[in-house]
C-alpha cells in the first residue's frame, strides 16, 4: 500500500513539473505585436490578453483608462512588450501561472532636506505671504515680511509657488539648498479695465505701474463691520491687522513690509478719485496705553454694498500723485453709480458669529503662594480646572442693506441704506452703524458736459471697544489669573463698603503694576462710549472739449463730529482715577475740504501713444477737539 502511495505521489509530482515547464515554454514563446497611434493603457493591456492567451488583472481607477499612448511593437516577447507599455506609468508587473498581474512601482524612500530661499517681484521687491507648497502633496509654507521661506522637501518634488495676481510656478527641486524666483504678473488680466490713482477707468496693459483690483463680490463675500478686515488674503503683498480693540475698531493695512520704525505706515484711502482724511483721534504711545477714543479709521464707516471696486496701488506710482501720504501705498475705492433700465430694488443680509479661535496655552498644575499673586508655587493636589475661555461669550454681526438703483441714458440713480448691529466676544463690547449713501449722475449735454453728485451719512455708536495696552484691558486679569484660586468668586465685582456707603470694586489682588482690575469690574464700570456723525458731500462736472481732450472738476467735504465719554467708577484703580472716579468727555470735528482740476489730453501721434495729465488741487483739514474732566 505505502508503495503504491509513494508511486502515485511521484507520478503527480511530474506531471505537475512538465506543466510548469510547459507554461513557462509558452509564455517565452509568446510574441507581441501593437502598432497603433492614440491607445489607451486598458486598450493596450487587452490586446495583450488577446496575444498571450493570459489573463491580466490590475486596478482600473488606479492605472488610469484614459490616459492614452503611441505604440509601436512589434514580435517582441511578452516581458518586453509589458515593459514597453507601462513604460513611465508608475506600474509594474508580475507574472504568476497563467495570469499576469499589473501593480504599483516600488519607490524609494526620499530622503528630506531643508530648502530656503527668497521670492521676489519683477522689480525686486519682497512678496509677502507666497504660497510654496509641494505639488501633490500636503506640506506647504508661505514667504514671511522678507519675502523669504524655508521648507523640508525631497530631492526631485516640485514645488508649486502660488500669489494672487501673478503667475504660479513650477520648480523642481535639485541638489540645492538655496532657491531665488522671481514672481511674474499674470498677462490675463493686462486686458481688464481697472479705475488709475485719479479716478479715471483706462485698459490695465496700457499703464506703466502695477495695480490690482477686487470686484463688489469678492469684497462683499465674507462681511465684517470693518469691511478692510474681508481682504485679507486678497491682495498681494499686503497685509491686513484687526485691532484687539474688538467689533467695530480700525485695521492696520501695511503694503509691501513695513516702511518706518516710527512713523505712520498705513495705506491712502482715496474714494473716488479723491483722498479720504484719517479719523484716529489717539493712538497708543507705550505698551501700557489703550486707544481711549475707538473711533476706528476713516475708511471703516463706509458700506461695503456701496463699493463697486478696489484698486490697489504700490510704490513710485501712488507717491507720485498723492506724495508723501501716498509714500505706503494706495487703495482706491469706487462705488456704485445708477445703472439704466427699470427701477432694481437689492436685499442683502449677512450673519456671523465669533468665538476666540487660538488662544494661549494655560498651565493648572502649579499654584501660588501665600500672599502672592503669580503661580511660582507648589503642585496643586488637584489640577485646577480654571478655564480663562469661560470668560469670552459667542459675539455676532448682523448685517442688513436694501438698494434702489435706476436711470435712463441721460440720468442714473443709486439709493442704499444700510444697517450693521454687533456684539463682541467680550461682555458689553457693542459696535452699531448706519448709512445712507445717494449717488446720481446726470448728462446735461450728452457726451459733452456731465455732473456726478454724491452723499454718505454715516451714524456710529461704539461702546466700550476693548484696551489694546495693559490698561483697561480684561484680557490681563484674566489670563494672568492663578488657577489655584476661584474666578467665580471674583464674577460679582462689586461689594457694599459701609464707610463709603456704596459698592466698590472687589479684586484683592490690586494691580501687581500692571494697572490690573477685576476682569468683570472692567467691562462693566469703566465705560467707553463713543457717537459720530459724518457725511461726505462731493460733486465733480466733466467737459469733454473734443474726443481727446477734457477737463474734469472736482469738490468735497468731509465733517466729522465724534463724541467721546469715559466714566470710571468710584475704586477704580488710582492709576486711572481719584477715590471719587473719574468723568471725562471730549468733542471732535475734523473736516477736510478738496478741490481739483484735472486737464485730461489722450491722443494717438504718429505711431505713439500719448496720455498727458495736468492736475491743479487744494486740500484743507482742520481738527477742533474739546475736552471736559
Amino acid at each position: 500500500m505505502n508503495l503504491y502511495l509513494l508511486k502515485a505521489k511521484c507520478i503527480t509530482f511530474f506531471c505537475c513539473l512538465m506543466f510548469a515547464q510547459t507554461v513557462l515554454f509558452a509564455q517565452s514563446n509568446v510574441k507581441i505585436t501593437i502598432k497603433k497611434n492614440e491607445i489607451t493603457l486598458r486598450e493596450a493591456l487587452t490586446e495583450v490578453e488577446k496575444q498571450s492567451k493570459m489573463s491580466i488583472a490590475y486596478n482600473e481607477s488606479q492605472l488610469g483608462g484614459s490616459k492614452r499612448i503611441s505604440l509601436n511593437v512589434k514580435g517582441l516577447p511578452l516581458e518586453q512588450a509589458l515593459k514597453a507599455i507601462l513604460k513611465g506609468t508608475g506600474f509594474g508587473y508580475k507574472v504568476k501561472d497563467n495570469y499576469i498581474m499589473i501593480v504599483p512601482e516600488k519607490k524609494e524612500k526620499s530622503v528630506s532636506k531643508e530648502i530656503k530661499g527668497r521670492i521676489v517681484d519683477e522689480q525686486g521687491e519682497a512678496l509677502i505671504g507666497v504660497n510654496v507648497s509641494v505639488n501633490g502633496g500636503s506640506i506647504g509654507t508661505i514667504t514671511d515680511l522678507n519675502g523669504d521661506f524655508a521648507i523640508n522637501v525631497a530631492q526631485n518634488d516640485l514645488l508649486k509657488v502660488s500669489y494672487i495676481g501673478y503667475t504660479t510656478q513650477m520648480v523642481k527641486v535639485t541638489d540645492k539648498t538655496t532657491y531665488n524666483i522671481t514672481m511674474k504678473s499674470d498677462a490675463k488680466a493686462l486686458d481688464e479695465v481697472v479705475v488709475t490713482a485719479l479716478g479715471i477707468k483706462r485698459e490695465a496693459k496700457a499703464l506703466t505701474y502695477n495695480v490690482q483690483e477686487i470686484k463688489s463680490s469678492v469684497i462683499t463675500r465674507v462681511k465684517d463691520a470693518n469691511f478692510v478686515n474681508s481682504l485679507s488674503g486678497k491682495i498681494a503683498g499686503v497685509t491686513i491687522n484687526q485691532s484687539s480693540s474688538g467689533t467695530g475698531g480700525s485695521s492696520r493695512v501695511v503694503m509691501r513690509g513695513t516702511k518706518s520704525l516710527f512713523g505712520e505706515n498705513n495705506a491712502l484711502y482715496v474714494l473716488d478719485g479723491v483722498p479720504m482724511q484719517g479719523l484716529r483721534t489717539k493712538q497708543s504711545d507705550n505698551f501700557y496705553e489703550s486707544v481711549e477714543v475707538a473711533d476706528g479709521d476713516g475708511i471703516s464707516n463706509i458700506n461695503p454694498e456701496d463699493i463697486e471696486s478696489i484698486s490697489v496701488l504700490t510704490g513710485a506710482s501712488a507717491a507720485a500723485l498723492y506724495g508723501n501720504r501716498g509714500a505706503n501705498g494706495v487703495i482706491l475705492i469706487t462705488t456704485k453709480k445708477g445703472v439704466v433700465g427699470k427701477p432694481k430694488i437689492s436685499y442683502s443680509n449677512s450673519t456671523t458669529f465669533s468665538k476666540p479661535f487660538i488662544t494661549p496655552e494655560f498651565q493648572n498644575t502649579y499654584g501660588r503662594k501665600e500672599g502672592e499673586f503669580k503661580s511660582w508655587g507648589d503642585k496643586l493636589e488637584t489640577p485646577s480646572n480654571y478655564n480663562p475661555l469661560d470668560f469670552f461669550q459667542t459675539g455676532f454681526n448682523v448685517m442688513n442693506s436694501v438698494s434702489l438703483s435706476t436711470g435712463t441714458e441721460t440720468n442714473q440713480t443709486h439709493i442704499s441704506f444700510g444697517a450693521v448691529n454687533s456684539e463682541g466676544i467680550i461682555d458689553n463690547n457693542k459696535y452699531n452703524r448706519y448709512n445712507f449713501t445717494f449717488r446720481n449722475s446726470w448728462d446735461i449735454v450728452k457726451n459733452v458736459l456731465s455732473m456726478d453728485m454724491g452723499l454718505f451719512y454715516i451714524k456710529q455708536n461704539n461702546q466700550n471697544s476693548n484696551g489694546q495696552g495693559m490698561y483697561y484691558n480684561p484680557l490681563v486679569p484674566v489670563y494672568l489669573f492663578p488657577p489655584s484660586d476661584d474666578m467665580n468668586k471674583y464674577v460679582v465685582y462689586e461689594r457694599y463698603d459701609p464707610d463709603r456707603n456704596f459698592k466698590t470694586q472687589y479684586w484683592p489682588y490690586k494691580n501687581q503694576g500692571l494697572g490690573m482690575q477685576n476682569p468683570y469690574w472692567i467691562i462693566n464700570r469703566n465705560m467707553f462710549n463713543t457717537n459720530r456723525n459724518r457725511y461726505i458731500v462731493s460733486l465733480s462736472m466733466k467737459w469733454n472739449i473734443t474726443n481727446w481732450l477734457n477737463i474734469i472738476g472736482r469738490a468735497r467735504v468731509d465733517n466729522a463730529y465724534t463724541d467721546f465719554e469715559r466714566k470710571l467708577y468710584a475704586s477704580t484703580d488710582g492709576l486711572f482715577s481719584k477715590s471719587q472716579g473719574n468723568y471725562m468727555t471730549q468733542d471732535d470735528k475734523n473736516t477736510a475740504t478738496y478741490l481739483d482740476f484735472l486737464l485730461n489730453v489722450d491722443k494717438k501721434f504718429g505711431e505713439d501713444y500719448h496720455l498727458l495729465v495736468a492736475t491743479m488741487m487744494n486740500n484743507i483739514n482742520r481738527a477742533h477737539t474739546k475736552a471736559t474732566w
